[in-house]
């Protein structure tokens, strides 16, 4: 007995070091994946048939798994961190310090003004996210078809099997909370140097169900079972989690001027990526961010428009143009209202890419579409809202909501932001 528990320990433990040694973009993938022979679709029959699937997952530049597992991976980290700086600003004149700004400042927007020589702005923020699309179709009722290879003629669907088509529905509940720790120190009067560093949590839920549909009387593709006794169906599931350092950000901000009313500034941005992408927490490829910032102040109304350059380095992920367009008003001494449009447009036709609809010329001609995800560039547009409010000590309360506009790539309804601020 002493030594069949034994036994029952060591495979228990190393049953638990393999799954945690499998990633959680392996675990996504899994959701594809039926029987044992490890690979996505492949039907393990032993009677020559179990790999015909196969070409079809990688039909197009890449497949429906490497959309979906991108996306995951994508948005985790390209997830909003914060203004370079915030609060009152000041640059000295004559040696003595003046501000340059009353209002407590946008949130996700920057705006021109520096912090000041000497000055520190540092601050955490916590955002959550529920993902609920994926280029507008819901990811709670994704539906997959997957064709079969070609091994006869050129006409697809001879042999009579060539017709067999394996539909797939999955359900995947998505997750994403972020915590950021962030610093900028002004090291000149119109130079700042930030750092951010974001914690990241991310959990995974899906099921799978494929069903094929044979064509024929007589089955040849079956998951289980035999010829005269085919299981056709086969259900696959992920219950994952992972934790850990996000991509972390370097930035750089340079005052180019600013007046009693107007300013305006550059921004440099590298995000590192120290993120582990197998687990989803990051890109898995460093980006580059380039902006200009211009803002005007109309009493206690301060305007900001930015625009500039994202360039990512990743095979899969495309390059950006974006806009920012806001405001931030200081409603009352303790209490800043801010609001902010937040653009992205794809630079390209998209590395990411979907299947084509399957064709079927033999016995007749039908077309099925090869999944519900529609074919979509990752223009984005989000609307952001919130206010700040001053309490004790200087310090500053954030709250912001984020609600996307257009439906592209892995999108939610809401994302909500919550925080603290504070510069000296």
């Amino acid at each position: 007995m002493r030594r069949l528990f034994a036994v029952s320990v060591v495979a228990c433990l190393a049953s638990a070091s393999a799954l945690q040694a499998q990633g959680l973009r392996d675990q996504l993938t899994d959701l594809f994946t039926f029987g044992t022979c490890g690979k996505p679709l492949c039907l393990d029959l032993g009677n020559g048939h179990g790999n015909h699937f196969l070409p079809a997952v990688a039909a197009g530049q890449t497949s429906v798994i490497g959309f979906v597992t991108e996306a995951v991976a994508q948005s985790a980290s390209s997830i909003p961190i914060s203004a370079t700086s915030s609060g009152a600003t000041y640059s000295i004149v004559d040696g003595l310090p003046v501000r340059t700004s009353t209002s407590a400042g946008p949130i996700f927007g920057e705006r021109p003004q520096t912090l000041g020589k000497g000055r520190f702005f540092i601050g955490t923020n916590v955002s959550a996210i529920h993902y609920t699309t994926l280029n507008g179709a819901p990811i709670d009722d994704l539906q997959f078809a997957f064709a079969h290879e070609n091994v006869g003629d050129s006409a697809r669907g001879e042999p009579i099997f060539e017709n067999d088509i394996i539909r797939m529905n999955m359900a995947l509940d998505v997750n994403v909370v972020q915590a950021s720790l962030f610093a900028t120190w002004g090291i000149l009067d119109f130079i700042d140097l930030g750092v951010a560093v974001p914690v990241v949590r991310v959990s995974v839920r899906g099921t799978s169900t494929a069903q094929i549909d044979p064509f024929g009387p007589n089955p040849v593709h079956y998951f289980a079972g035999d010829a005269a006794n085919p299981v056709l169906r086969a259900s696959s599931s992920v219950d994952a989690s992972s934790t850990g350092i996000g991509d972390v950000v370097g930035r750089l901000k340079i005052n180019l001027g600013q007046g009693s009313r107007l300013g305006a500034a550059i921004l440099g941005e590298v995000r590192f990526s120290t993120g582990d992408a197998a687990n989803l927490l990051g890109s898995g490829a460093s980006s580059g961010r380039a902006l200009a910032a211009i803002g005007a102040k109309f009493g206690a109304l301060s305007v900001h428009a930015n625009g500039g350059y994202l360039l990512r380095t990743g095979d899969l992920q495309n390059d950006a143009i974006l806009g920012t367009l806001g405001f931030d008003n200081q409603m009352t001494p303790w209490a800043t209202l801010a609001f902010s449009l937040v653009s992205q447009w794809q630079v390209g036709d998209s590395k990411l890419t979907l299947p084509p609809e399957i064709a079927l010329d033999t016995p007749f001609v039908r077309r099925f579409a090869a999944t519900s995800i529609p074919v979509r560039r990752d223009d984005r547009l989000d609307v952001s809202i919130g206010a700040k409010f001053n309490v004790r000590g200087g310090t500053v309360l954030v709250l912001n909501g984020i609600m996307p506009l257009k439906r592209v790539s892995l999108q939610p309804d809401f994302v909500w932001t919550a925080g603290f601020e504070f510069s000296f």
